[in-house]
């Protein structure tokens, strides 16, 4: 059930003569730029970042490319047959919008690659979870012998996989890569949730939401999650489906057998949820999700369960970076919109004694994101909230007794004078982190290295000369 193209055609022997202008100089539209000259054809590159790239690294690398950057460059996009665009870069933006000729096609790294390559994919995208269930995805087909890369959102860009001899790409996929992706025929693919996230660009849910199906045309088997009604895929010819409640034959859930809460397939018991390598019910969604794909492209389920238990995680995703003092130090940094931080929440309280506490460091910059849902999760779950950055003041508007601090440092160092043994500290922003730090990889190492720091009896109070 594949979409077909109704644009003019990408493939490579027919663009000889057509003029191409990437968009964005970034590790996405260098690699475009290197697919475009190994296979022959001639480019420009446009970036409004006066620092985008090093210029005279640039011209080393490719001497016969034109470069511009400081500005879009309207003269440029309007002579475009080809815009290949970045993911980050808006399209809609009148710079740009307003100087798109009519017979222009506008298309992304990932549909040239579709458009000249057959490898079998499978595709991920959503709100939260993208990045685990990928390479969840990717070590086990690795471990069961295939030859597996990551591409798309994560890893390398798709196109530096191009001469690659593979039995699967694994796809992970954001709502902007999806804006210019319409010749995908992956083996399968999923949304395993959708919740507020990039309203600044795509202005309501429902548009996001929308964007992200925008996979199921382009796929042979539809993974949903049947507890979430944005990643419907109800007109597809083949469904698979996952979820926290029972599972119908064919599909996968989850069921308490004994006490023990267990992934299941139909009435088959899998592996239960307290032997899964990542922690959190939110984490065996993303199990269920994994196994689904893996099982839509005919991977043995007794193989994937075989290899799924020595698979570690990844950093900033719920990551336990310390039991000091007994208590659970978690490094959720990748949390980024508040659906993230609510399944952190939800997942991980469903682990603690009813005596025990959960404690939330959150905020940095929304993104124009609700807070709201936050507010009666929070009231339920959670004891002390800790709030920074700048749209921290609106998530302490929400709850009772906000501590707002200046610094995660300061936050932690406040956390470590209440909490307990079994209590657990959680570090799930649901924001993004560019008001305070580089990306949330920077914002997730401060919080371990201030978890280190009062393992050591040093409790950071300031930062930048400031008492916080």
């Amino acid at each position: 059930m594949t979409k077909q193209s109704t644009q003019a055609p990408l493939a490579i022997a027919q663009l000889t003569a057509k003029k191409i202008v990437v968009l964005g100089a970034g590790l996405t539209g260098l690699s475009c730029v290197r697919y475009l000259i190994k296979n022959g054809l001639a480019c420009a590159v446009n970036d409004s970042r006066s620092n985008a790239i090093l210029v005279e690294s640039f011209e080393n690398e490719f001497p016969d490319t034109a470069l511009v950057l400081g500005d879009w460059d309207k003269a440029l996009i309007n002579s475009a047959d080809i815009l290949l665009v970045s993911p980050g870069i808006d399209t809609s933006i009148s710079d740009i919008a307003n100087q798109i000729n009519q017979h222009c096609i506008v298309a992304g790294d990932v549909e040239l690659y579709c458009q000249n390559h057959n490898t079998p994919i499978l595709a991920v995208t959503g709100s939260n979870g993208k990045s685990t269930v990928v390479s969840l995805l990717a070590f086990i087909g690795e471990q069961l012998g295939k030859r597996v890369e990551l591409g798309g959102n994560i890893g390398v860009p798709v196109l530096e996989q191009s001469e690659k001899e593979l039995d699967c790409l694994v796809l992970e996929l954001s709502s902007f890569q999806l804006e210019t992706l319409q010749s995908m025929n992956a083996i399968a693919a999923t949304v395993l949730n959708v919740s507020d996230d990039h309203l600044d660009r795509h202005k309501t849910l429902e548009n996001y939401a929308k964007i992200k199906q925008n996979i199921y045309p382009q796929c042979q088997t539809a993974v949903i999650n049947r507890e979430d009604t944005y990643t419907t895929a109800s007109s597809h010819e083949n469904i698979i489906s996952f979820g926290s409640g029972s599972a119908k034959e064919g599909s996968f859930g989850l069921e308490t057998i004994a006490g023990k809460v267990q992934l299941m397939f139909g009435s088959t018991s899998l592996i239960g949820v307290n032997e899964l390598p990542i922690a959190g019910l939110h984490n065996a969604m993303n199990c269920l999700a994994a196994l689904a794909l893996g099982y839509s492209a005919g991977w043995s389920l007794t193989g994937m369960l075989d290899h799924l238990v020595n698979f570690n995680g990844l950093p900033h995703r719920c990551q336990l970076v310390s039991q000091y003092n007994d208590v659970q130090w978690i490094n959720d940094s990748k949390a980024t919109n508040v659906g993230a931080t609510l399944a952190a929440i939800a997942g991980l309280s469903a682990t603690i004694s009813p005596e025990n506490n959960l404690y939330l460091i959150a905020g940095g910059d929304g993104k124009g994101a609700d807070f709201l849902p936050l507010q009666s999760v929070i009231a339920k779950h959670v004891a002390k909230v800790y709030t920074l950055g700048k749209d921290g003041d609106k998530i302490a508007s929400l709850v009772n007794n906000p501590i707002q601090v200046h610094s995660i440092e300061a936050a932690v160092c406040h956390v470590s004078k209440s909490a307990q043994a079994g209590d657990v500290v959680l570090l799930s922003p649901a924001c993004a982190s560019i008001d305070m730090f580089k990306n949330f990889a920077e914002r997730g190492k401060v919080f371990i290295d201030a978890v280190k720091s009062i393992q050591h009896g040093q409790c950071i109070e300031a930062i930048k000369g400031r008492n916080v």
